[in-house]
């Protein structure tokens, strides 16, 4: 039966590797819509090729001209619309069956809640979605009775492991982390980390923003939030253990003792297809090379070197607002770091300023979220200013 697919973020990695499965199974996939953000040639050229019911792009001026782009190629059928209200378009098109959540940011949130709303089955590339939004997402997936199927590499192989057991045999869940750049180095030594080194990620080549959160192990940490609410386990239940070859992606131990790994190919075609396909499996030329596995390495984390992965499991008990500015805090602050106006070790204070500032009252709606969101970007932005002594100290955040 074809899968009729809609992909929020078709432009970067994670879509363009959709669109590159649906190529390789064209008798399996037909891409009825696209939203494409910014990349204005991106989406004409994407449009061109996959000629879907309608196509999402950022700016209205940048909808006409596609439009007229579109129209002049003979594709003038091709329905196009423009920011939230076109996202939401494309996630909740009448005849979409999949929706492809990976647009980076607080940015796809209301199109990937929407989507469920709608009773479409989502396969998950947004962190961002379940860190600020889980609660209410997860929530509305029950009662539309669709799963949410996770495309992030980690909690993808942790779906495929639950596969060997019911949830009430699952002892707990253990997410690797490769340990980034500074796995070994002194913690004394983290002020004086550049942003060149600390973008220089000893596995895996990914955004910059990415990059650092897995050198500060805030990247793990969201991904402990995420599976706390992808799979309904407490954050004593998810464990994280450093595996620098990242060639196990994750496991699952249950109450018997045994523990299911999953590893493969590090190709994020895979978890996609898999997503795609769930509950089938279908043949593809994605090979592991088991030959070529000798040396297998796995220690805990050092929680006092890297205390964004605390904050994580702190915010993750809490719930509520306290995952939503754990996000937006850390995305100021990196952003911050990236531009130079403060240190690496600093990442840390200012999600923890910021998550003392915060109550952790639930949130009822994704009106809610995305103002605690803003709310919590503002404190955060203010207290690295008045860090720098430009401002007085900044009025908490009023949400509680």
């Amino acid at each position: 039966m074809m899968k009729r697919i809609a992909i929020l973020g078709s432009t970067g990695s994670i879509g363009r590797s959709t669109l590159s499965v649906a190529e390789a199974y064209p008798e399996r996939f037909q891409i009825l819509a696209l939203a494409a953000g910014a990349n204005l040639e991106a989406a004409f050229e994407q449009a061109c090729r996959w000629q879907p019911r309608v196509i999402s792009v950022a700016a209205e001026k940048d909808a006409d001209i596609l439009r007229a782009r579109l129209t002049k190629e003979g594709l003038g059928a091709i329905e196009v619309v423009h920011g939230a209200a076109g996202t939401v378009r494309v996630a909740t098109h009448v005849e979409v069956d999949f929706v492809v959540s990976a647009i980076v940011g607080v940015a796809g949130l209301e199109a990937t809640y929407e989507a469920v709303r709608a009773g479409k089955i989502v396969g998950l590339a947004n962190k961002e979605c379940l860190v600020a939004a889980g609660e209410l997402i997860t929530a509305e997936a029950r009662r539309q009775g669709k799963p949410l199927l996770p495309i992030d590499s980690e909690h993808n192989a942790v779906h495929q492991c639950l596969r060997g057991g019911r949830m009430e045999e699952v002892e707990r869940i253990w997410l690797t982390a490769s340990g980034g750049p500074f796995l070994n180095t002194p913690r004394a030594d983290f002020a004086a980390i550049t942003v060149a080194q600390a973008l220089n990620h000893p596995t895996w080549r990914m955004g910059k923003r990415i990059t650092i959160d897995s050198a500060t192990l805030m990247n793990k940490g969201f991904e402990v939030i995420e599976a706390c609410r992808l799979f309904h386990m407490p954050p004593e239940k998810v464990e994280v253990i450093v595996h620098p070859q990242s060639t196990i992606h994750s496991m699952v131990e249950f109450v018997d003792g045994s523990i299911l790994a999953q590893f493969s190919v590090t190709d994020m075609r895979l978890p996609i297809l898999y997503a795609l396909t769930y509950p089938e499996r279908i043949q593809s030329d994605m090979r592991f090379p088991v030959m070529d596995m000798r040396h297998l390495d796995f220690c805990p984390p050092d929680m006092q070197k890297f205390p964004c992965l605390r904050l994580a499991y702190e915010a993750a008990r809490a719930g509520g607002a306290k995952t939503v500015a754990l996000n937006a805090a850390d995305e100021v602050a990196v952003a911050a770091f990236l531009a130079g106006g403060i240190g690496f070790d600093e990442i840390p204070r200012i999600i923890e300023d910021t998550l003392s500032a915060t109550g952790s009252g639930k949130l009822e709606s994704i009106a809610q979220v995305l103002e605690a969101d803003a709310e919590a970007r503002r404190y955060a932005k203010q207290r690295i200013a008045d860090s720098s002594g430009r401002v007085k100290q900044p009025p908490a955040p009023s949400f509680v």
